[in-house]
Protein backbone atom coordinates (compact mmCIF):
# COMPACT_ATOMS: atom_id res chain seq x y z
CA UNK A 1 0.00 0.00 0.00
CA UNK A 2 1.27 3.11 -1.18
CA UNK A 3 -0.07 6.65 0.12
CA UNK A 4 -0.02 9.81 -2.25
CA UNK A 5 -1.95 13.06 -0.71
CA UNK A 6 -2.77 15.34 -3.79
CA UNK A 7 -2.37 19.18 -2.54
CA UNK A 8 -3.60 21.13 -5.56
CA UNK A 9 -4.41 20.27 -8.96
CA UNK A 10 -2.98 22.41 -12.10
CA UNK A 11 -4.32 22.36 -15.58
CA UNK A 12 -2.83 23.80 -18.38
CA UNK A 13 -1.79 27.10 -16.13
CA UNK A 14 -5.39 27.22 -14.64
CA UNK A 15 -5.65 26.29 -11.31
CA UNK A 16 -8.72 24.03 -10.14
CA UNK A 17 -9.51 24.55 -6.40
CA UNK A 18 -11.11 22.56 -3.82
CA UNK A 19 -9.75 19.16 -5.33
CA UNK A 20 -8.28 17.83 -2.52
CA UNK A 21 -8.45 14.05 -2.40
CA UNK A 22 -6.61 11.13 -0.15
CA UNK A 23 -6.33 8.36 -1.84
CA UNK A 24 -3.94 5.17 -2.19
CA UNK A 25 -2.86 3.10 -5.44
CA UNK A 26 -1.99 -0.45 -5.51
CA UNK A 27 0.76 -1.36 -7.14
CA UNK A 28 3.96 -3.90 -6.93
CA UNK A 29 6.19 -1.10 -6.67
CA UNK A 30 6.03 1.95 -4.10
CA UNK A 31 8.20 4.01 -6.54
CA UNK A 32 6.21 2.73 -9.47
CA UNK A 33 2.56 4.67 -9.51
CA UNK A 34 -0.40 3.51 -11.73
CA UNK A 35 -0.87 6.25 -13.88
CA UNK A 36 -3.41 5.44 -15.48
CA UNK A 37 -5.63 5.12 -12.20
CA UNK A 38 -4.26 7.91 -10.98
CA UNK A 39 -5.36 10.31 -14.20
CA UNK A 40 -8.43 9.00 -14.26
CA UNK A 41 -9.59 9.70 -10.64
CA UNK A 42 -8.49 12.94 -10.91
CA UNK A 43 -10.08 13.66 -14.49
CA UNK A 44 -13.34 12.77 -13.64
CA UNK A 45 -12.57 15.30 -10.63
CA UNK A 46 -11.45 17.84 -12.96
CA UNK A 47 -15.04 17.56 -15.35
CA UNK A 48 -17.16 18.31 -12.33
CA UNK A 49 -14.92 21.45 -11.05
CA UNK A 50 -14.50 22.77 -14.69
CA UNK A 51 -18.07 22.50 -15.33
CA UNK A 52 -18.78 24.12 -11.80
CA UNK A 53 -16.54 27.21 -12.55
CA UNK A 54 -18.04 27.81 -16.61
CA UNK A 55 -21.14 28.78 -14.86
CA UNK A 56 -19.63 31.18 -12.90
CA UNK A 57 -17.46 32.41 -15.08
CA UNK A 58 -18.52 34.81 -17.81
CA UNK A 59 -16.87 32.76 -20.41
CA UNK A 60 -14.56 30.21 -20.97
CA UNK A 61 -11.19 31.16 -20.27
CA UNK A 62 -8.10 29.70 -22.78
CA UNK A 63 -6.55 27.60 -19.84
CA UNK A 64 -10.20 25.93 -19.17
CA UNK A 65 -10.37 25.38 -23.10
CA UNK A 66 -7.02 23.88 -23.32
CA UNK A 67 -7.38 21.84 -20.31
CA UNK A 68 -11.36 20.61 -21.40
CA UNK A 69 -9.65 19.76 -24.83
CA UNK A 70 -6.81 17.39 -23.08
CA UNK A 71 -9.80 15.91 -20.86
CA UNK A 72 -12.15 15.06 -24.55
CA UNK A 73 -8.70 13.64 -26.20
CA UNK A 74 -7.48 11.54 -23.08
CA UNK A 75 -9.42 8.09 -21.88
CA UNK A 76 -7.67 6.00 -19.42
CA UNK A 77 -9.55 2.98 -21.30
CA UNK A 78 -7.50 3.67 -24.60
CA UNK A 79 -4.10 1.98 -22.99
CA UNK A 80 -1.96 4.74 -24.45
CA UNK A 81 0.91 4.87 -21.87
CA UNK A 82 2.56 7.82 -23.78
CA UNK A 83 -0.73 10.26 -23.58
CA UNK A 84 -1.17 9.14 -19.62
CA UNK A 85 2.06 10.69 -19.37
CA UNK A 86 1.24 13.52 -21.12
CA UNK A 87 -1.84 14.17 -19.72
CA UNK A 88 -0.13 13.55 -15.99
CA UNK A 89 2.45 16.38 -16.80
CA UNK A 90 -0.15 18.64 -18.03
CA UNK A 91 -2.12 18.55 -14.70
CA UNK A 92 1.08 19.29 -13.09
CA UNK A 93 -0.35 17.12 -9.35
CA UNK A 94 1.31 18.13 -6.51
CA UNK A 95 1.66 15.65 -4.65
CA UNK A 96 3.58 14.59 -1.52
CA UNK A 97 3.71 11.04 0.20
CA UNK A 98 1.69 10.49 3.43
CA UNK A 99 4.62 10.35 6.15
CA UNK A 100 3.03 12.46 8.78
CA UNK A 101 -0.28 11.59 10.69
CA UNK A 102 -1.82 14.64 10.22
CA UNK A 103 -2.74 16.49 7.02
CA UNK A 104 -3.59 20.01 6.14
CA UNK A 105 -7.06 20.12 4.46
CA UNK A 106 -9.03 22.92 3.80
CA UNK A 107 -7.31 25.39 6.03
CA UNK A 108 -8.18 23.16 9.39
CA UNK A 109 -5.83 20.09 10.88
CA UNK A 110 -7.24 16.53 10.16
CA UNK A 111 -6.14 14.03 12.66
CA UNK A 112 -6.55 10.74 13.04
CA UNK A 113 -8.91 8.89 15.57
CA UNK A 114 -4.76 7.26 16.99
CA UNK A 115 -3.75 10.78 17.22
CA UNK A 116 -6.35 12.32 19.00
CA UNK A 117 -6.63 9.13 21.60
CA UNK A 118 -2.98 9.38 22.22
CA UNK A 119 -2.75 13.34 22.84
CA UNK A 120 -5.87 13.34 25.12
CA UNK A 121 -3.96 10.49 27.18
CA UNK A 122 -0.88 12.45 27.22
CA UNK A 123 -2.78 15.56 28.46
CA UNK A 124 -4.26 13.77 31.10
CA UNK A 125 -1.13 12.67 32.23
CA UNK A 126 0.61 15.93 32.15
CA UNK A 127 -2.60 17.05 34.33
CA UNK A 128 -2.18 14.31 36.89
CA UNK A 129 1.63 15.57 36.86
CA UNK A 130 0.95 19.15 37.51
CA UNK A 131 -1.79 18.13 40.62
CA UNK A 132 0.55 15.84 42.03
CA UNK A 133 3.83 18.72 42.06
CA UNK A 134 1.18 21.00 43.26
CA UNK A 135 0.28 18.94 46.44
CA UNK A 136 3.58 18.24 47.10
CA UNK A 137 4.37 21.38 47.40
CA UNK A 138 1.25 22.27 49.65
CA UNK A 139 2.52 19.40 52.09
CA UNK A 140 6.24 20.53 52.29
CA UNK A 141 5.06 24.33 53.12
CA UNK A 142 1.96 22.74 56.01
CA UNK A 143 4.93 20.41 57.20
CA UNK A 144 7.37 23.67 57.52
CA UNK A 145 4.81 25.21 58.99
CA UNK A 146 4.21 22.92 61.55
CA UNK A 147 7.80 22.47 62.35
CA UNK A 148 7.87 24.61 65.77
CA UNK A 149 11.40 26.65 66.12
CA UNK A 150 12.35 25.74 62.38
CA UNK A 151 12.41 28.52 59.94
CA UNK A 152 10.75 28.10 56.83
CA UNK A 153 13.78 29.74 55.26
CA UNK A 154 16.57 26.92 56.58
CA UNK A 155 17.72 25.07 53.40
CA UNK A 156 18.67 21.33 53.68
CA UNK A 157 21.99 21.69 54.55
CA UNK A 158 21.27 24.08 57.47
CA UNK A 159 19.13 20.75 58.55
CA UNK A 160 21.78 18.06 57.68
CA UNK A 161 23.71 19.93 59.81
CA UNK A 162 21.37 20.01 62.86
CA UNK A 163 20.43 16.56 62.72
CA UNK A 164 24.35 15.74 62.82
CA UNK A 165 24.84 17.86 65.76
CA UNK A 166 21.87 16.03 67.67
CA UNK A 167 23.08 12.83 67.25
CA UNK A 168 26.90 13.47 68.19
CA UNK A 169 25.47 15.01 71.05
CA UNK A 170 23.60 12.00 71.96
CA UNK A 171 26.52 10.28 72.27
CA UNK A 172 27.83 11.53 75.34
CA UNK A 173 24.95 12.73 77.38
CA UNK A 174 21.68 11.03 75.58
CA UNK A 175 20.54 7.93 76.22
CA UNK A 176 22.15 4.52 74.37
CA UNK A 177 20.68 1.56 72.86
CA UNK A 178 22.34 -1.22 71.71
CA UNK A 179 21.46 -3.51 68.77
CA UNK A 180 23.04 -7.47 69.32
CA UNK A 181 23.66 -8.89 65.93
CA UNK A 182 24.89 -11.86 66.74
CA UNK A 183 22.62 -14.15 66.40
CA UNK A 184 22.61 -13.66 62.13
CA UNK A 185 23.70 -17.13 61.67
CA UNK A 186 20.33 -18.67 62.62
CA UNK A 187 18.44 -16.02 59.99
CA UNK A 188 17.58 -17.10 56.63
CA UNK A 189 18.50 -14.51 53.96
CA UNK A 190 14.90 -13.50 53.57
CA UNK A 191 15.26 -12.66 57.17
CA UNK A 192 18.00 -11.13 56.68
CA UNK A 193 16.99 -8.53 54.20
CA UNK A 194 13.89 -7.77 56.77
CA UNK A 195 16.64 -6.97 59.74
CA UNK A 196 18.63 -4.85 56.93
CA UNK A 197 14.89 -2.97 56.41
CA UNK A 198 14.17 -2.72 60.03
CA UNK A 199 17.68 -1.69 61.08
CA UNK A 200 17.32 1.58 57.92
CA UNK A 201 13.45 2.32 59.73
CA UNK A 202 15.08 2.45 63.47
CA UNK A 203 18.23 5.29 61.55
CA UNK A 204 15.11 6.87 60.48
CA UNK A 205 13.28 7.41 63.34
CA UNK A 206 16.32 8.01 65.20
CA UNK A 207 17.59 11.23 63.15
CA UNK A 208 13.89 12.69 63.60
CA UNK A 209 13.82 12.08 67.11
CA UNK A 210 13.76 15.71 69.29
CA UNK A 211 15.97 13.61 72.05
CA UNK A 212 17.85 10.73 69.95
CA UNK A 213 19.70 7.22 71.20
CA UNK A 214 23.48 6.93 70.47
CA UNK A 215 22.77 3.59 69.07
CA UNK A 216 25.27 0.82 68.23
CA UNK A 217 25.01 -2.39 66.30
CA UNK A 218 27.82 -4.92 68.18
CA UNK A 219 28.78 -8.60 66.57
CA UNK A 220 28.70 -6.83 63.69
CA UNK A 221 31.47 -8.24 61.08
CA UNK A 222 31.96 -6.19 57.68
CA UNK A 223 32.29 -9.69 56.09
CA UNK A 224 28.99 -10.82 56.80
CA UNK A 225 25.99 -11.65 54.84
CA UNK A 226 23.61 -8.79 56.84
CA UNK A 227 26.16 -6.56 56.50
CA UNK A 228 26.09 -7.03 52.63
CA UNK A 229 22.96 -7.27 53.18
CA UNK A 230 22.79 -3.78 54.82
CA UNK A 231 24.90 -1.94 52.28
CA UNK A 232 22.64 -3.15 49.32
CA UNK A 233 19.46 -2.05 50.63
CA UNK A 234 20.46 0.86 52.28
CA UNK A 235 21.71 4.04 50.94
CA UNK A 236 24.38 5.68 52.66
CA UNK A 237 24.40 2.90 55.31
CA UNK A 238 28.85 3.26 55.47
CA UNK A 239 27.84 6.56 56.94
CA UNK A 240 25.42 6.33 59.33
CA UNK A 241 26.01 8.46 62.93
CA UNK A 242 26.09 5.14 64.90
CA UNK A 243 28.95 2.61 65.98
CA UNK A 244 28.94 -0.83 64.62
CA UNK A 245 31.99 -3.52 65.93
CA UNK A 246 32.63 -6.76 65.73
CA UNK A 247 32.87 -6.96 69.31
CA UNK A 248 30.14 -8.30 71.88
CA UNK A 249 28.15 -6.19 74.12
CA UNK A 250 30.01 -7.75 77.03
CA UNK A 251 33.41 -5.89 76.41
CA UNK A 252 31.86 -2.56 75.55
CA UNK A 253 30.00 -1.89 78.46
CA UNK A 254 30.14 -2.61 82.02
CA UNK A 255 27.58 -5.69 83.44
CA UNK A 256 26.09 -3.75 85.68
CA UNK A 257 24.64 -0.91 83.28
CA UNK A 258 22.98 -3.50 80.66
CA UNK A 259 19.45 -4.32 80.43
CA UNK A 260 18.37 -6.68 77.86
CA UNK A 261 15.01 -6.14 76.51
CA UNK A 262 13.11 -9.40 75.89
CA UNK A 263 9.16 -9.63 75.98
CA UNK A 264 9.80 -13.34 77.92
CA UNK A 265 11.41 -11.36 81.45
CA UNK A 266 9.26 -11.19 84.32
CA UNK A 267 10.21 -7.50 85.27
CA UNK A 268 8.30 -4.73 83.49
CA UNK A 269 10.37 -1.60 81.99
CA UNK A 270 9.30 1.01 84.33
CA UNK A 271 11.36 4.20 83.16
CA UNK A 272 14.57 5.05 80.92
CA UNK A 273 17.59 5.01 82.59
CA UNK A 274 20.56 7.69 80.92
CA UNK A 275 23.02 5.28 82.72
CA UNK A 276 21.77 2.10 81.19
CA UNK A 277 22.40 -0.10 77.91
CA UNK A 278 19.32 -1.15 76.43
CA UNK A 279 19.82 -4.19 74.34
CA UNK A 280 17.54 -5.24 71.80
CA UNK A 281 18.12 -8.45 70.35
CA UNK A 282 18.58 -8.23 66.22
CA UNK A 283 16.33 -11.48 65.24
CA UNK A 284 14.05 -11.75 62.87
CA UNK A 285 12.69 -15.54 63.50
CA UNK A 286 9.35 -16.29 61.14
CA UNK A 287 10.12 -20.09 63.06
CA UNK A 288 9.33 -17.73 66.59
CA UNK A 289 12.28 -19.90 68.49
CA UNK A 290 10.35 -19.05 72.08
CA UNK A 291 12.67 -17.43 74.74
CA UNK A 292 16.18 -16.87 72.78
CA UNK A 293 17.20 -13.67 73.94
CA UNK A 294 15.83 -14.50 77.52
CA UNK A 295 17.94 -17.31 78.15
CA UNK A 296 21.00 -15.80 76.60
CA UNK A 297 20.38 -12.27 79.04
CA UNK A 298 19.94 -15.51 81.88
CA UNK A 299 23.83 -17.00 80.79
CA UNK A 300 25.23 -14.11 80.91
CA UNK A 301 23.47 -13.05 84.23
CA UNK A 302 22.24 -9.75 82.23
CA UNK A 303 19.46 -7.48 83.90
CA UNK A 304 15.94 -7.95 81.62
CA UNK A 305 12.74 -6.73 81.13
CA UNK A 306 9.99 -6.30 78.90
CA UNK A 307 7.54 -3.27 77.78
CA UNK A 308 5.05 -2.31 80.20
CA UNK A 309 2.45 -3.52 76.98
CA UNK A 310 0.23 -6.40 79.73
CA UNK A 311 0.22 -3.16 82.43
CA UNK A 312 -1.08 -0.45 79.72
CA UNK A 313 -2.77 -2.20 77.24
CA UNK A 314 -5.34 -5.10 77.24
CA UNK A 315 -6.17 -7.92 74.86
CA UNK A 316 -8.73 -6.82 72.02
CA UNK A 317 -10.93 -9.74 70.40
CA UNK A 318 -9.96 -10.58 66.78
CA UNK A 319 -10.89 -13.21 64.70
CA UNK A 320 -7.84 -15.24 64.80
CA UNK A 321 -7.61 -14.67 68.88
CA UNK A 322 -3.81 -13.56 68.04
CA UNK A 323 -2.28 -11.76 70.82
CA UNK A 324 1.80 -11.27 70.71
CA UNK A 325 4.61 -9.36 72.64
CA UNK A 326 6.82 -9.93 69.57
CA UNK A 327 8.03 -6.59 68.52
CA UNK A 328 10.41 -5.52 65.36
CA UNK A 329 13.37 -3.58 66.57
CA UNK A 330 12.36 -0.38 64.57
CA UNK A 331 8.97 -0.90 66.28
CA UNK A 332 10.57 -1.21 69.87
CA UNK A 333 12.86 1.38 69.20
CA UNK A 334 9.71 4.03 68.28
CA UNK A 335 8.15 3.19 71.79
CA UNK A 336 11.78 3.60 73.86
CA UNK A 337 11.74 7.20 71.76
CA UNK A 338 8.30 8.28 72.42
CA UNK A 339 8.46 7.47 75.82
CA UNK A 340 11.63 9.67 75.83
CA UNK A 341 10.09 12.54 75.02
CA UNK A 342 6.75 12.57 76.16
CA UNK A 343 7.54 9.94 79.84
CA UNK A 344 3.98 8.54 78.88
CA UNK A 345 3.89 5.25 78.04
CA UNK A 346 0.26 4.27 77.35
CA UNK A 347 0.93 7.41 74.40
CA UNK A 348 4.47 5.15 73.43
CA UNK A 349 3.25 2.13 73.23
CA UNK A 350 0.23 3.20 70.53
CA UNK A 351 3.22 4.21 68.22
CA UNK A 352 4.79 1.10 68.64
CA UNK A 353 2.30 -1.78 69.08
CA UNK A 354 -0.07 -2.04 65.89
CA UNK A 355 -3.79 -3.36 66.34
CA UNK A 356 -2.65 -6.93 64.62
CA UNK A 357 -0.79 -7.30 67.41
CA UNK A 358 -4.06 -7.96 69.31
CA UNK A 359 -3.19 -5.22 72.06
CA UNK A 360 -5.01 -1.68 72.57
CA UNK A 361 -5.25 0.99 75.69
CA UNK A 362 -7.98 0.42 77.44
CA UNK A 363 -9.96 3.69 76.43
CA UNK A 364 -9.79 3.00 72.96
CA UNK A 365 -11.61 -0.45 72.97
CA UNK A 366 -14.92 -0.33 71.66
Amino acid sequence: MFGVAVRTVHCGGFCVPGITRRFRILCGNPRRLDLKAALGVFLENARSMIKGMEHKLEGPSPQAESCLLNRQEFSPEHGDDELAFESFQLLQIDTEFESARTLQMDGEMWCSKNVLRKQRHWEKIVAAKKSKRKQERERKKAQRTENAGMSPQQSKRVLKAMTKERLLAAKSSGPKLCIDLSMTDRMTKKELSRLAAQIRRLYGSNKKAKKPFWICLTGFATDSPLYEECLRMNDGFSNYLMDTTEEDYLDLFPLESLVYLTPDSEHALEDIDLDKVYIIGGLVDENIQKKLTYQKAQENSIQTARLPIQEYMVKNANAKNYHSEILAINQVFDILSTYVETQNWPEALKTGVSLGKGYVIPNTVE
